[in-house]
């Protein structure tokens, strides 16, 4: 078996959070005048006074400078539909201008950040602390407003390596 110093193999760990189900979001963040995306499981609850998210963001990625600059995050929780957008904004490499182009988005009345239109809710976001945690951050935020469709989709769920619906 190989693995760090703790024993875990690190295939083994990450097959074993697979079968733990997630939603899908799109976590986004505007520098300037350009707006930054990627594709978030690890998103969590965290309070509900004050209204408290987290989100962890890998440090080498260069979505974590943006929100750290930024300040201020949305959060788009995904309709089951929205694979196609999830899958490309997780594509590592691809054009940083522009790559909501094709994304139908609205922005925040709160903090003007891009919140994607088909979601089953969307949140602004604005950080309350930064956390390093191995090869990633923990942004936590308090959450600024909430925006609920009147008839939302069923989410786009992740389990086991890929896209699946719930039953």
């Amino acid at each position: 078996m190989t693995g760090d110093a703790t024993g875990v193999e690190a295939a083994r760990y990450r097959r074993a959070l697979g079968r733990f189900p997630t939603g899908v979001t799109v976590v986004t963040a505007r520098v300037g005048d350009i707006d930054h995306a990627m594709t978030a499981s690890a998103f969590t609850s965290v309070s509900l006074d004050p209204p408290l998210v987290l989100v962890c963001v890998e440090q080498e990625a260069r979505f974590h400078d943006a929100v750290e600059q930024a300040q201020a995050w949305g959060v788009s929780l995904l309709e089951q539909g929205g694979r196609p957008v999830s899958q490309w904004l997780a594509t590592r490499g691809r054009p940083l201008h522009g790559q909501l182009d094709r994304v139908p988005h609205r922005r925040g009345a709160v903090t003007g950040v891009a919140l994607l239109t088909d979601s089953v809710a969307t949140l602004e976001v604005r950080t309350t602390a930064l956390h390093a945690a191995g090869d990633h951050s923990i942004v936590v935020g308090e959450v600024v407003s909430v925006g609920l469709p009147d008839e939302p989709g069923p989410p786009l769920v992740y389990h086991r390596g890929g896209y699946t619906h719930l039953a």
